[in-house]
């Protein structure tokens, strides 16, 4: 748990990656969030749901911000569409950047290296899409 008591979440790995990713939530660019299902199957862990609240943490392992879910879907990576994808807030200009960059995440070392073997990742590959909303900016909280 994390602040106030919330499940944490951690975008991508700590470093410039994750980085980008809080910033963008921060400024209001970011408002989805996707992840393959074979790692929640893998840590055993349910998909979150619609209403749920989660601190999201940044490189250092700090709360930066309070969001809510709003939507979330699991969904073969061939139904996310350009709308969703421009959603992620990381400059993809349509589906089919947002597939690339995806693709490569969820093959790289450190994703291999958690589940014990790089994933297989095509079109029906399911992965939770989630929209989201910003409760608020936990470095904007007094003490």
């Amino acid at each position: 748990m994390g602040h106030d008591g919330l499940p944490t979440l951690e975008l991508a790995f700590p470093g410039p990656e994750r980085d980008r990713g809080v910033a963008a939530i921060l400024s209001g660019q970011k408002t989805t969030l996707t992840g393959l299902l074979e790692i929640y199957e893998h840590v055993g862990e349910a998909v979150p749901m619609t209403g749920q609240r989660f601190s999201v943490l940044d490189s250092d392992g700090r709360p930066a911000v309070t969001i809510e879910l709003v939507d979330v879907r699991v969904v073969p990576m061939k139904e996310i569409d350009d709308d969703f994808a421009r959603a992620e807030g990381r400059g993809y200009s349509d589906v089919a950047q947002w597939r690339t960059a995806h693709e490569e995440f969820f093959r790289s070392n450190g994703v291999s290296e958690f589940l014990g073997h790089t994933p297989v990742i095509d079109d029906e590959t399911l992965v939770v899409a989630e929209r989201f909303r910003v409760v608020e900016p936990d470095g904007l909280r007094g003490p």
